[in-house]
Formats: C-alpha cells, structure tokens, sequence
C-alpha cells in the first residue's frame, strides 16, 4: 500500500472497486455537506483522483430526500450518459436493493469524509475485503451451526440458510467493502441485546433512535419477534417504537430479516454516535465490534435496526468473531488473503476499535 492519503483511497475506489479504465465518463451524484452527512471535501477528492485515471467527470447535486427517495428523469438521463456513477449520497443507499439501473456500474460510498479516504478503511486494498467478504459467505454457506453471543447477554443459534445468488445480496458496489451477505434470520432463535433501536437508512422519521436506561433483551423465535425483556419503562418504549413504525410504513411489525457482522477494522467512527444516529448508522455497521440485525419490515434492511457490540461468532464451535475482533486467519483460506494483501493484514493487527460509543 502506498503511503496513506485521499487520494489513495479514492483511487483504491475508482481503479480496484469500480474498475476505472481511461476514458470512462463518471458521474458523482452528490449531497451537499449542509445535510450534515457527507463532508464538504469528498466530492474534490474523487474528482482529482478521477482526473489521475484519465476520466471525464461530472457532478450532480441529488440533494437528501428522507420520506420519498426517487431516481429523478433528469438524474436518470445523466446516468445514462455514464459508465460509472458513484453516490456520494445517501441516495445511493436508500434505493440500493430497489431502483438501480442493471447495465450500468454503480458504487454507493461509505467513506463520508476526507479523513475516511486517507484512512486505511479507504486505503486497504479493495480486493482484500472482497475476498474476506467471499470467504466468510463460503464458511457460513458450509456451516451446521451458527451461535453469537455478547458481552451484554446475546445468545442466538441457528443454522444460516444462506442466499448467495445475486438476490441475496444488493448488485450496486459498495466501497469499501465492509459486510458479508446478509444472513437470513427464518433458521435463528434467542435473545439478542441491545441498549438502543436505530433506523437502518433506508427511511428516516422522528424518534429515530431510542435509547434505553439498561440493556434490553429482544426475544426472537425463528426470525419472529415475541417479546422485549427488561426495566418495564425500557421495554414500553421498545413495543411502542415497534407499534408506530410498523403502523407509519404498514409493514410486518415483528420480522427478522436478517443480520450481518462488520469485517473491515480499518472501519473507525470518530465522532460520539449521539451527534448524528444516521450518520453512524451509515458509516460505523462495517467495524468488527458490530454486529447489526434488520427488523421491522420483511426485506432488508428493514426499518429498525438492533446493533450487538463485540459480538463472538462461532461458526461450527469456531471464534471467527471474538469479543468483537475478526479472526480471519481462522477462516479456510484467510490468511492467504491476509499474505496476498499485507495491507490489509495491517489493519487486522492494529484495528480500529473506535466506534462512536460514548465515553
């Protein structure tokens, strides 16, 4: 890996993530820094880069749009004049299992800020976290049995029933890679714990993310919610949270969707996760030390998020998760990623344990 920058890590995107040959045509469909979510630099950052590779870059302000996100005509003329459109949006996250043109090569950013992208969660090579990425869907596809379990007092066990054809997981490219394909929550039961609810992203409302006085105990039996446990007063506002979300979108109110754990330690979040829940809800899932459950709605992500905080994942009685740490030399053929990606390897031995939990 080169020395650390932005632009390293915004040609790690363009070259290793989107594929970027000369003379492509990019398009960067933008939010503007004001909604307090992307930074002011990012969009100059890519631009240069894109410059470096021989693209034609154009910008297009999308805006934020939480209760109606929609693929404008005009914005879906200019994508089509593209090769390459990357989101530095939320946009791009809202519609990604939905309304995303198939032919063309699309990448949605996790990477919000200038820091991200001189980081080593933008600077690790792009092809390392794809092959983890490939590696654990493989080790859970095999898997009999599957048990996480918390500091907190999670404890679910099933056997993961894993959809690894391309329905099973979104088409659009994500940068950088950061979570396996999401593991469908039907064959899971127990109780999982959790000390606040949190959308998940895909749309935004009021009280958006509750916090309880102890940790709450959400109960699940084969992908169904049964019940909360807890301080009486915690576990009002956890079935009154449910009741209106459901009743505000008209979904089923008691699904489990599915649940994925985060894989790149490069993945940091600075900032107290207070200061703006969407935000760490879009930046932090990828780190190790979360794990991060859809509910509320029988497709993913759902509309409530439960997020478990150094999860163990033993994958038939081995640690490949421990106290929120990932294993990968444990996983058959992980530490010949980590060899081939010695970047990447760095990351695993020093990670980045800094989620946004207060101090």
């Amino acid at each position: 890996m080169s020395a650390m920058s932005p632009q390293e890590g915004a040609l790690n995107l363009l070259r290793n993530c989107a594929g970027a040959k000369p003379g492509d045509s990019l398009l960067i469909a933008y939010e503007p820094p004001e909604h307090g979510y992307f930074d002011a630099e990012v969009v100059d950052v890519v631009a240069r880069a894109a410059q470096v590779c021989g693209l034609s870059v154009e910008t297009v302000d999308v805006g934020f749009n939480p209760d109606d996100p929609v693929l404008t005509p005009h914005l879906l003329e200019r994508m089509a004049a593209a090769d390459i459109i990357l989101f530095l949006a939320r946009l791009g996250d809202q519609l990604r299992f939905s309304q995303m043109p198939s032919e063309k090569t699309i990448v949605v950013s996790y990477a919000l800020s200038r820091a991200a992208f001189g980081s080593g969660f933008a600077n690790a090579h792009h092809g390392a976290f794809l092959a983890i990425k490939a590696a654990v869907n493989a080790a859970l596809a095999r898997a009999r049995s599957l048990r996480v379990t918390c500091p907190l007092g999670t404890d679910i066990e099933g056997h993961p029933e894993m959809d690894l054809t391309s329905g099973g997981d979104t088409t659009v490219l994500r940068f950088p890679m950061s979570v396996f394909t999401p593991v469908p929550a039907h064959s899971f039961s127990g109780r999982v714990a959790i000390r606040f609810l949190t959308g998940t992203g895909s749309r935004y409302y009021q009280d958006y993310s509750p916090e309880f006085a102890a940790p709450v105990h959400a109960l699940m039996q084969n992908g169904r919610l049964t019940g909360f446990e807890g301080a009486p007063p915690d576990v009002a506002r956890a079935n009154a949270q449910y009741d209106r979300v459901a009743a505000l979108f008209g979904i089923d109110r008691d699904v489990v969707h599915s649940w994925h754990a985060g894989i790149h330690p490069g993945c940091g979040y600075p900032w107290d996760m207070r200061e703006n829940w969407e935000r760490w809800g879009g930046a932090a899932f990828g780190n190790p030390r979360i794990l991060h459950f859809h509910t509320c709605g029988a497709y993913a992500p759902g509309e409530i998020s439960w997020n478990v905080i150094d999860p163990t994942i033993e994958v038939d009685g081995v640690p490949l998760w421990e106290a929120g740490r990932l294993h990968t030399e444990r996983l058959p053929g992980g530490q010949a990623i980590l060899d081939h990606y010695p970047c990447a390897a760095a990351l695993f031995a020093a990670p980045d344990r800094d989620i946004g939990l207060p101090k």
